[in-house]
């Protein structure tokens, strides 16, 4: 199971951000056929909805708890393909001694909650994955995740995939602003931006809080991006554009990837700050291994 929108309010007890169920127009000519399958796939997008916002309600609940499980995720911890609730039981049992009594007490109560909801969207996500095989093989090469980008900075400008055509190597940084560690990095996302514009690369933010163009979110991003000096660019997409969806099947904030001039993702992405040495490092020298990528390209 990919999909993963809990994450992304881990640790924030203002919950903004839903999933956005797609749904296209229907005209007078619709099939009964189509409008059965719609009807379908509306009614598991609303199951599956419900489901996210249990799983984001229990982080909510237990906020200060999650909040330390979150500050001790490790990219080398994080197996995409792997059962979720195995993940968040696994670093808290690598890490209990961190924990007192009742708050191993309140997150192992939570994990087994968030076991028995995965199981029912693994259900659902089968279902729907075997109902729209068809359709999603014909349009599996326009599903890139940075196909017909686009969005606006937190300035108002337009902003396209020419943002990645234009650098050799784009930094795409998810996070949301409820997430300390993504706040403590910030500083250095700037610093690492302003060191590799003269390399051909460039950083840019994407707040998942800021989706859709939300006035209010963007103004509060822009004014903790401003109390910790980030001056690069951030981004307000689509929550149901490619990228939107991207960010929705993320684990764990922060997470920063890469992507090539042609807008294709490199490498595997970076979970956890660049705050840290030794991430900063990793992610430095996929930069520059990108970067002569493209050189040799050319």
């Amino acid at each position: 199971m990919k999909t993963k929108l809990s994450f992304i309010s881990i640790l924030t007890l203002c919950i903004t951000l839903s999933l956005t169920a797609c749904g296209g127009k229907q005209t007078a000519a619709t099939d009964p056929k189509d409008t059965q399958t719609t009807t379908a796939t509306e009614a598991s997008d609303s199951r599956l909805d419900d489901l996210y916002q249990q799983e984001n309600q229990l982080f909510a609940d237990h906020a200060d708890a999650w909040n330390k499980v979150f500050a001790m995720m490790d990219k080398s911890d994080a197996d995409p393909n792997g059962n979720y609730a195995d993940y968040l039981a696994d670093t808290v049992e690598s890490n209990k001694t961190s924990f007192t009594d009742d708050e191993l007490k309140t997150l192992t109560e939570d994990i087994e909650s968030i076991r028995k909801i995965d199981e029912e969207i693994a259900e659902i996500e089968q279902k729907n994955s075997l109902s729209d095989n068809s359709s999603q093989k014909d349009n599996s090469e326009s599903a890139s995740v940075f196909s017909n980008f686009s969005g606006q900075d937190f300035d108002g400008n337009t902003v396209d995939s020419s943002l990645f055509s234009g650098n050799a190597v784009t930094v795409v940084n998810f996070w949301f602003t409820g997430c300390k560690p993504c706040v403590a990095e910030l500083s250095k996302l700037n610093e690492l931006n302003d060191t590799i514009r003269s390399m051909g690369g460039e950083v840019i933010g994407i707040n998942t809080e800021t989706f859709d163009e939300n006035k209010d979110a963007i103004k509060e991003a822009a004014s903790v991006l401003e109390s910790q000096g980030a001056k690069y660019r951030n981004i307000s997409i689509d929550s149901s554009s490619a990228a939107g969806k991207y960010a929705s099947e993320i684990m764990a904030f922060p997470t920063t990837i890469l992507v090539d001039r042609n807008g294709n993702i490199v490498g595997d992405p970076m979970l956890g700050g660049i705050d840290n040495k030794d991430n900063y490092d990793a992610l430095m020298e996929q930069i520059q291994s990108v970067i002569a990528a493209d050189s040799t390209n050319k």
